[in-house]
């Protein structure tokens, strides 16, 4: 019970940081674009990180720097096209369609009636917060956050893999290396970021703060005391989070239908949880 108790409140506070840093991310592509400003997250964070924790890199062993690198890519190409998606998209839609990615891992790796259930109610959730009917939705945008969700599943499982073998801090800081050698070779290709200024360079680091430093620290403790199928399902508040932060800093605005689907996602989160609790008091 400890255990979820301090891993649960984690990934709340972490969701909360993402969904922020993304309203402020969304600012600076009229100036340097989604790749200048995931290029800023990704690169700061890193920077932060090793000055911070300084992984001790000489004990690695081959299994270790290994699972950092794909820990590393797919925590790169998640971020590069979710941004992608976000500058077409409002917040909210791209965060729902995104977690199809965990949805489908949570259904995966279910062994119980119950946790099919719940993750089915989070599939009509989506499903509803698409506006099918609706010609001017930019269909790219919506490809994009899929296949973000995609990589999101990836960050998940490899996220919870590398916390079983190493410290946290380390595997979170080395992740983030390999996601900027990544993002490196398009940043440079882009060639937006080379407009930086220094306001744009300020809030690019608290960007990087915000939505990766401080928030993959904290899910990378949740994962190492939560199932990955309930850190998956959890994470279905994600959408909530987006969709009131594009509300807030960003005026982007929801329908009634996609605020329903929302509360879809929401209750098979809530569910999941209080059912988890259960059964880790029963153990």
């Amino acid at each position: 019970m400890k255990k979820s108790n301090i891993a649960i409140p984690a990934t709340l506070l972490a969701m909360i940081c993402v969904q922020g840093g993304a309203s402020i991310a969304k600012q600076l592509f009229p100036a340097i674009g989604a790749i200048g400003t995931v290029t800023l997250r990704i690169v700061l964070s890193a920077v932060l990180l090793t000055l911070i924790n300084r992984p001790k890199f000489l004990q690695f062993n081959r299994q270790k720097w290994q699972y950092c690198a794909i820990y590393g890519i797919g925590l790169a190409a998640m971020n590069l096209i979710f941004y992608m998606a976000i500058q077409r998209i409002p917040l909210g839609l791209a965060v729902t369609v995104e977690f199809a990615g965990p949805l489908f891992l949570a259904l995966a790796l279910s062994r119980k009636l119950l946790d099919v259930i719940w993750a089915l109610l989070a599939c009509v959730g989506i499903l509803l917060i698409v506006p099918w009917k609706n010609d001017h939705v930019d269909l790219i945008g919506l490809g994009l956050a899929f296949l973000a969700g995609m990589f999101w599943a990836v960050y998940i499982i490899m996220g919870g893999k590398v916390s079983k073998i190493m410290d946290g801090k380390d595997a979170v800081t080395t992740g983030m290396i390999f996601a900027s050698l990544v993002i490196i070779p398009f940043t440079i290709w882009d060639g937006a970021v080379f407009n930086i200024t220094p306001t744009i360079f300020m809030k690019g680091l608290g960007v990087a703060i915000l939505s990766s430093a401080l928030p993959f620290s904290l899910e990378m403790m949740a994962l190492k005391k939560l199932p990955a199928k309930t850190f998956s399902i959890l994470m279905s508040l994600e959408p909530a989070f987006a969709a009131l932060s594009g509300l807030v800093f960003l005026a982007e605005k929801l329908s009634f239908l996609q605020w329903i689907s929302i509360a879809c996602v929401i209750t098979a989160s809530i569910g999941t949880t209080v059912f988890n609790k259960k059964s880790l008091s029963h153990d």
